[in-house]
């Protein structure tokens, strides 16, 4: 019997964690799991009248690292798969299913929940029009690079087998945003499966939001990613993102 287990990387989820987790569907995961990233609101308070299981940071370390730990601890409780869901609400926890069927039937090593997929869907759903043409332009660009065709590579809803979280080298990746895209790149560099599935976006103003600095440092990110991604597999240079192992120097002591 496999065993999913749905995590919850939250920061300031407080008003909207106990609705997102009531819309789980009954049955459809074993566990789920919240870490919270030093919130500043009643995230916690919240989560502790809920049956999950909840780490909590000491201080806030960023989007990726409270990802780190989400994934950690999603292979310590034994999970074949694995599902972020962020708790704030803009992804339909009914979907689940949808995403984790591909994984438990052996189709995808990671299944992408995309807005895109449904012409029209991401603007109706209430993506506002900024984060529509930065979507388009960076994914184009990514595809372009990965040698891909998928509709959206910046979708926070996501499901992944234990095997590729065991395979690719998600701790070295980044603390920040960044971190999506480092997965999806790492996942096609170590020939993983990766399929999607059609999702709506619900944008909540209760939700919390990035800043437009913080929007624009993520894109660059994901931009140099795929130049680090595309000189690595030209040869032009070594990255511990996408390689099996480092190459050793003469003396045996490994590149950095």
């Amino acid at each position: 019997m496999s065993k999913v287990v749905v995590v919850m990387p939250a920061y300031n989820a407080a008003r909207t964690l106990a609705r997102t987790w009531h819309a789980i569907p009954a049955g459809a995961v074993d566990e789920v799991l919240l870490v919270d990233d030093g919130s500043s609101d009643a995230t916690l308070e919240e989560a502790a009248r809920l049956p999950i299981r909840v780490i909590a940071l000491p201080h806030n370390a960023g989007y990726g690292a409270n990802q780190k730990v989400c994934y950690l601890e999603a292979l310590r409780l034994a999970a074949d798969v694995v599902v972020m869901l962020h708790p704030d609400g803009q992804y339909d926890p009914a979907l689940i299913p949808e995403l984790v069927g591909p994984v438990l039937s052996g189709e995808a090593d990671m299944v992408l929940g995309s807005r895109m997929l449904v012409p029209g869907g991401a603007r109706a759903g209430g993506m506002p029009r900024y984060r529509w043409v930065a979507n388009r332009f960076l994914t184009t660009v990514e595809n372009a690079v990965l040698g891909r065709s998928f509709s959206e590579l910046h979708t926070g809803y996501r499901a992944y087998s234990a095997a590729l979280l065991r395979r690719v080298h998600f701790l070295r990746n980044s603390n920040d945003f960044v971190f999506d895209s480092q997965m999806i790149a790492q996942a096609v560099a170590f020939g993983c499966r990766v399929g999607e599935v059609p999702i709506q976006t619900r944008y909540d103003s209760e939700a919390s939001s990035t800043t437009m600095s913080a929007n624009l440092r993520y894109g660059l990110a994901t931009l140099w990613t795929m130049v680090r991604y595309s000189l690595h597999r030209r040869g032009l240079i070594h990255s511990q993102l996408f390689a099996a192992e480092p190459p050793r120097s003469r003396r045996g002591r490994r590149r950095r």
